[in-house]
């Protein structure tokens, strides 16, 4: 039996942040088996994103709140054994649907280490780590979704202009939200030596960078269904990007007026928000396009 502090950082409830890409790349395959869609659902949202969360929360060992855990426990050994099972179980479950997709799992779990492990750790490059971690839950994510529900190799579909264009614009999304999520922890990161782009930016600069690149990101998906769907599928999704531009705003216009509420509670909210309205959008994609 598991202990509690292992449960709650291993934090299954967060992978519902990163559903939206999952959801985005089955709505753009034009083939999918449902044996290896619900497979690779679970290999990813139940195994592999939660190892990455448990590794990364033994090596930070963080004493105030973190995504999706307002009051951390103390991380025991437990929970580096269990994260590495998690790992090696989603490689040996993606052999089920074929050798590359399990290739990638291992990668994506590998990054995920050198990310936070003490020997490595890319997260106290500001730079390196956001280019990094957008890239692996964005774009690398995009191909490995559409890699494990369709059974294809790399080079049937995959590699195809239109799905490469929709994988990078997965990553210029993340891109822009990713520094929001160290928006709070500026203080812990920069005691433990992790000099992070949000710390880098400031909590103001913070905001300004995420407006700018979260719009990029949401005119190129504008752009992109335009071009490759219709013009009613970009309208689908810039109305479901209104809730997320108003909350933002909300929020801007109170840390402008006093920078403590860049905190805790209204990040996971702007996260929640945001998840809410993509996995909504993306769903409804999938039945229009399938």
């Amino acid at each position: 039996m598991l202990s509690r502090s292992t449960l709650l950082h291993l934090r299954f409830p967060f992978s519902f942040f990163l559903l939206p890409v999952f959801l985005f790349a089955w709505s753009q395959s034009s083939s999918f088996s449902w044996s290896n869609t619900l497979l690779t659902f679970l290999i990813l949202h139940f195994l592999l994103y939660p190892a990455s969360n448990g590794f990364n929360s033994y090596f930070d060992r963080d004493q105030s709140s973190i995504g999706g855990l307002r009051v951390p426990p103390p991380v025991s050994r437990e929970l580096y054994w269990v994260s590495l099972a998690l790992d090696a179980l989603a490689i040996v479950l993606g052999l089920l649907i074929s050798w590359e997709f399990s290739l990638m799992v291992l990668v994506y779990g590998l990054v995920s280490k050198a990310y936070s492990h003490t020997s490595i750790r890319i997260k106290k490059f500001p730079w390196l780590s956001w280019l990094i971690a957008g890239f692996f839950q964005g774009f690398f994510t995009f191909m490995m979704t559409l890699l494990g529900i369709t059974g294809d190799s790399i080079t049937d579909q995959v590699l195809h202009p239109r799905l490469l264009t929709a994988a990078f614009l997965s990553s210029l999304l993340l891109w822009g939200s990713y520094p929001m999520t160290q928006v709070y922890q500026h203080e812990e990161d920069f005691n433990r030596g992790d000099i992070t782009l949000s710390y880098r930016l400031g909590v103001l600069g913070t905001f300004h960078f995420t407006a700018a690149v979260f719009s990029l990101g949401v005119l190129g998906y504008l752009r992109y269904f335009q071009y490759y769907f219709s013009v009613f599928q970009g309208l689908i999704f810039i109305s479901f990007m209104i809730p997320v531009a108003i909350y933002f705003g909300y929020w801007y216009n109170k840390v402008r007026k006093d920078q403590v509420v860049a905190d805790f509670d209204h990040t996971m909210r702007l996260n929640q928000v945001s998840a809410i309205c993509l996995n909504i959008c993306f769903l409804v994609l999938l039945i229009i396009n399938h």
